[in-house]
């Protein structure tokens, strides 16, 4: 799959919804009622980050959701790639990007989201053909100020910016015209998880679904 390809596909995915949810899953229960309840309030394409033990497990549960589009996160190395794919995983995300990741993701066959937070970062990306990309850390990076920015002299990249981001300023994100959507863990707040506060969670997606863009 090439870098263009790759861009493609997560284009696809980041116009589902103004909002692709990160999720941070301790417990692999959780992850299939977390799932159906993300997707009921309209947000199909879930980000797992693989920082927990139960992350892989949590994407192969995800998996088997209808009408959910289950990535995995924080993609480090070759060797998160081929996990994630062998766990269901359809697209991937990472903060930053090395040439064997990028290659990895190639070889697998699966979109990634590669992370840059400056100019030159973006501009690299861009070199090999990687027109959408995730701008990360997002606020620490300056925020929508910034990416608005960086987008006036490289307007042919579309972002998800990720890092920071919450319902109080997405709408300052999506209203970029180089952002296709945004990620954010506010949707799926650890309490109501642990409780297993379904309803409430698919409210919050719901909230987040409705954001303007």
């Amino acid at each position: 799959m090439t870098p263009a390809e790759q861009s493609a596909r997560a284009a696809e995915i980041c116009r589902l919804a103004p909002v692709i949810p990160v999720l941070v899953i301790e417990d692999v229960a959780s992850a299939a009622a977390l799932a159906r309840a993300l997707v009921a309030g309209g947000l199909p394409a879930l980000e797992v980050t693989l920082r927990t033990p139960a992350a892989l497990d949590a994407i192969r549960a995800m998996a088997e959701v209808p009408g959910g589009v289950v990535g995995a996160g924080t993609l480090l190395t070759p060797a998160d790639v081929k996990a994630a794919k062998a766990a269901g995983a359809q697209f991937g995300v990472s903060p930053g990007a090395t040439e064997r990741l990028l290659e990895a993701c190639a070889e697998a066959e699966l979109p990634l989201l590669p992370g840059a937070a400056t100019a030159t970062e973006v501009m690299a990306l861009l070199e090999k053909g990687y027109t959408v990309q995730k701008f990360f850390p997002a606020e620490a990076s300056g925020g929508a100020p910034a990416l608005k920015s960086i987008g006036a002299p490289i307007p042919q990249v579309g972002f998800c910016p990720t890092g920071g981001v919450s319902l109080k300023n997405a709408g300052d994100y999506l209203g970029l015209s180089n952002v296709l959507c945004v990620g954010g863990s506010w949707v799926a707040p650890a309490g109501l998880v642990a409780a297993g506060d379904w309803a409430g969670i698919e409210k919050l997606a719901a909230e987040a679904a409705a954001l303007p863009r």
